[in-house]
């Protein structure tokens, strides 16, 4: 029979964090998948843990997935670790768990450690809808594109950041999204924990005296549902009625149900948007 792919939630800075459950789990897997064995190897040394390890990150991940796969196949039990947290999350775990799920390994998750949820549940934001977009791209081009979809999200947005960018995507979100209550949250679990409530502005401000240390997660307030309502209804306002209806025809919206919409928008009945389109 085929083995099992395990993934193990790992600390994120306190050791006590690591379960039972997850410790039995890298005792007993044939084969330990890190992201860096360097790393790793303190970790398992300090839970006396001997399980062989090999390397799993983002410059092997495809070829070394399925090399992983086929020790799977073998009968072989694989505990898979990120460097801290919850393998997949942010992580080439992600393409390993794709790739056994076409080929028909069993996976399980092992739940523990993430420092997104982490953040959000002491973060004193809403935490009841929230969207996590991990580390925006370098790639200027999509990074931009991805901010300015982040403009109308009415969500709370958790986003990590290293020390030496932290500046300039503070800066990117503060010009797309505007001012809004953050938080930034670092040295999670450590004896440096810390979660400082600010704005965009003030942060900026603050970093303009103070070095950034330490990994960054950025939890940002959604904007409101109320402050959405009046821009959007702004926006078709600034539309001819014709436009308002192509905006739905050219989404392959049929005519009638595109003047349905186009009269909810704007607070009009149905029948006045036919008139005014038979008019013009």
């Amino acid at each position: 029979m085929a083995g099992k792919l395990y993934l193990c939630a790992t600390p994120i800075g306190n050791l006590e964090d690591i379960t039972f459950r997850v410790l039995r789990t890298l005792k007993e897997a044939d084969l330990i998948a890190a992201e860096d064995t360097r790393n790793s190897i303190r970790l398992l040394n300090h839970f006396e843990i001997k399980t062989p390890m090999t390397s799993y990150h983002e410059y092997n991940k495809i070829e070394k997935a399925y090399q992983l796969v086929e020790k799977l196949r073998e009968g072989k039990n694989i505990a898979l670790i990120t460097d801290a947290g919850t393998p997949g999350i942010s992580d080439p775990g992600e393409d390993l768990v794709r790739i056994c799920m076409e080929e028909g390994i069993e996976v399980t998750s092992l739940p523990g450690p993430a420092a997104c949820i982490t953040a959000l549940t002491m973060s004193g934001l809403a935490t009841r809808r929230f969207c996590f977009e991990a580390f925006l791209p370098r790639e200027k081009k999509e990074r931009a594109e991805i901010v300015k979809e982040l403009e109308k999200e009415t969500r709370t947005i958790i986003v990590y950041e290293a020390p030496h960018h932290l500046i300039r995507t503070l800066e990117e979100l503060y010009a797309v999204l505007g001012d809004r209550r953050i938080r930034l949250c670092r040295e999670l679990t450590k004896k440096h924990e810390e979660v400082f409530p600010t704005t965009f502005a003030e942060a900026l401000s603050f970093y303009q005296e103070n070095e950034p240390r330490g990994e960054y997660v950025i939890v940002i307030e959604g904007k409101s549902r109320a402050e959405l309502k009046i821009e959007q209804q702004k926006e078709w306002e600034a539309m001819t009625l014709q436009e308002h209806m192509a905006y739905y025809e050219d989404q392959g919206t049929d005519r009638k149900e595109a003047m349905k919409l186009v009269a909810k928008d704007r607070g009009i009945s149905k029948r006045d948007v036919y008139q005014a389109l038979l008019e013009r």
